[in-house]
């Protein structure tokens, strides 16, 4: 596979369960939660015990930070360029993104985007809250009649399966076996939604996603057998363009 890194958007989600608590949760949708979660929870727990999962499910959930990031030379040396869009107001995030990604396709052309589970994941993940917010869907992740080699998707779990359709690698055990800095020093995604609700901690979440994005940025590099980034910087700031 012919890769131009600097033409690749690395991005990755945090997703949260739509209310605080499932005392919130209108009836009409606890009764679809109570049919959805009877796939998974056991005889003995209740709807409202598996709850805190509903935030990977896009029906049930929503993003509170979505990270990208790319990469490019600055004074010769391969920089990660990283801006987080986050907040209380999913959909205002979902525009920021959708602004961005599409000033980035005008630059760089043939862009494909990369995240670890992406494909399923982070990719349909955004795709359904978009048309959820009533907001149209970029190009790149319209893929609605496409053929697998059509989409520009990169999955850095995908490319480790090598060809084993069932294997599931996580992103804190690939990094740790690739000798990789672990995205996972401080908090996990099961505990994301807490931080959210409970600690309030959005700037916690904005750090943890954006080591997330360097840590696939650094997966797919020792993946093509390229040396590992050393600088990294973030822009701030709700106009600051990536």
């Amino acid at each position: 596979m012919d890769l131009n890194f600097e033409h690749i958007l690395f991005i990755d989600v945090e997703t949260v369960p739509q209310y605080a608590s499932y005392a919130d949760v209108p009836e009409a949708m606890k009764k679809l939660w109570e049919k959805k979660s009877a796939y998974f929870r056991t005889e003995e727990q209740r709807p409202e015990d598996v709850y805190e999962r509903a935030g990977i499910w896009a029906e049930f959930g929503r993003i509170i930070c979505l990270s990208a990031g790319f990469i490019y030379r600055h004074n010769g040396q391969p920089t990660l360029r990283l801006k987080s869009f986050a907040g209380h107001n999913e959909k205002a995030l979902l525009q920021g993104f959708c602004r961005m990604l599409a000033a980035f396709i005008a630059k760089k052309k043939n862009v494909r985007l990369c995240a670890h589970n992406g494909k399923e994941f982070d990719f349909p993940y955004i795709a359904r809250r978009l048309l959820i917010n009533s907001l149209p869907l970029p190009e790149a992740l319209d893929v609605a009649g496409r053929k697998p080699w059509e989409t520009l998707f990169l999955d850095t779990m995908e490319l480790w399966k090598f060809g084993d359709y069932k294997h599931f690698c996580s992103l804190e055990l690939l990094t740790t076996v690739l000798n990789i800095d672990t995205p996972k020093d401080d908090i996990d995604g099961s505990q994301v939604a807490s931080v959210y609700y409970i600690d309030g901690d959005l700037p916690r979440i904005i750090r943890y996603c954006e080591k997330d994005v360097l840590a696939v940025a650094q997966l797919l590099l020792r993946y093509r057998g390229q040396a590992l980034l050393d600088k990294v910087e973030s822009v701030t700031g709700t106009n600051a363009q990536i």
